[in-house]
């Protein structure tokens, strides 16, 4: 890790050397690639940097131990080793974190697609709660969300509904919602108050551009008509509605929820590249499962991430064993402890295989 550390430093040390060539200066293309390698490197090289510095402080500091008699001034000392100490590990586990591989898509938009499981109209009710906490927790975060499309059930719930979320940071913190969601709660058409267990899947796909995913335009067959339910006199009159077939695996995107069939196309495109886009990272993990199936199974109940008790007031996530309460508050939007828990699980999984 060090020998690693050193060679950083050496280069962030080169990278601005170079910037501040003028030969450098004067080629714009040049100074942003140097640029860019330089911001990728420079908050790595910042912490090493304070790392050595409180490393070198605490080895002037141990000698006063035994350069004074004084009494108070040795437990004063003793004071300041204790503290630098701390600091020294504390920008060790710092270090050590920075060091991770980063993934690529964290800082991209995401498309969230929310499927109703098992469990009929409660389950696209359930699937409805999901999308209210998602959007809420992107409002709690300053987050735009766009429907892309959606597919009602009986009871204003939700067969699928599909969306994006644009900000900053959105797909490292969302990422760790996909998987099958399971609901415990007594229904309110249950007659003899007997509590129902129905599933909804959740996918989170980064926002592919043009640059991460090609896709061949005779490769595609693009349908228009007239968009059905609710939307107005000028929705189910015009052609609007988009359905793009992927011809190569015949995936299909719909899109019908704006009123403009170029907007409904480019949102459709969207879905069709962030899809591809995960098949592409499902084949590079080399996991034999159709499409999206690493993060959403089959809806089966026994594929759970997570449970939401209602009787209980219980949310449990059964990947790292967390248990909490306060439902209400949760499904309100109120999900970073809950985030922070899977990502601090996530970091340490990471640390042990790179660094033990």
């Amino acid at each position: 890790m060090w020998e690693k550390l050193e060679n950083m430093e050496k280069r962030f040390q080169e990278l601005e050397e170079h910037m501040a060539d003028i030969q450098v200066a004067s080629d714009p293309e040049q100074l942003r690639k140097l640029g860019q390698e330089r911001a990728a490197l420079e908050e790595v090289v910042e912490r090493y940097r304070q790392y050595k510095s409180a490393l070198k402080t605490l080895e002037e500091t141990r000698p006063m131990l035994d350069d004074t008699s004084d009494e108070e001034m040795k437990t004063l000392v003793k004071q300041e080793i204790s503290s630098l100490e701390s600091t020294l590990d504390a920008r060790q586990q710092e270090l050590r974190l920075a060091l991770l591989p980063h993934d690529p898509n964290d800082a991209k938009d995401v498309i969230v697609e929310i499927r109703a499981g098992t469990g009929g109209d409660e389950a696209g009710l359930f699937a409805a709660d999901l999308f209210r906490m998602y959007t809420r927790y992107a409002q709690n975060r300053r987050w735009e969300t766009e429907v892309i499309s959606s597919s009602e059930s009986g009871g204003g719930g939700y067969k699928e509904i599909v969306f994006n979320v644009k900000g900053k940071g959105a797909f490292s913190r969302l990422k760790y919602e996909r998987g099958v969601h399971r609901v415990q709660r007594i229904p309110t058409t249950e007659a003899y108050g007997r509590i129902h267990t129905s599933t909804a899947t959740v996918a989170v796909l980064p926002e592919a551009d043009e640059l991460d995913i090609s896709i061949n335009p005779n490769d595609l067959r693009i349908d228009v008509y007239h968009s059905g339910g609710a939307g107005g006199q000028n929705v189910n009159k015009v052609a609007t509605a988009i359905r793009i077939t992927y011809l190569p695996t015949g995936m299909v995107v719909i899109c019908q929820d704006e009123r403009s069939q170029l907007k409904n196309k480019n949102k459709a495109m969207a879905v069709l590249r962030a899809r591809l886009l995960e098949s592409e990272r499902v084949k590079q993990e080399e996991e034999e499962i159709k499409e999206r199936r690493s993060q959403v199974g089959s809806g089966e109940r026994a594929e759970k991430i997570r449970t939401y008790n209602y009787p209980q007031d219980r949310l449990t996530d059964h990947r790292i064993g967390l248990t909490m309460h306060n439902l209400p508050r949760i499904l309100a939007g109120d999900l970073d402890e809950l985030i922070d828990a899977l990502a601090t699980d996530d970091q340490a999984k990471q640390l042990a295989e790179q660094f033990v």
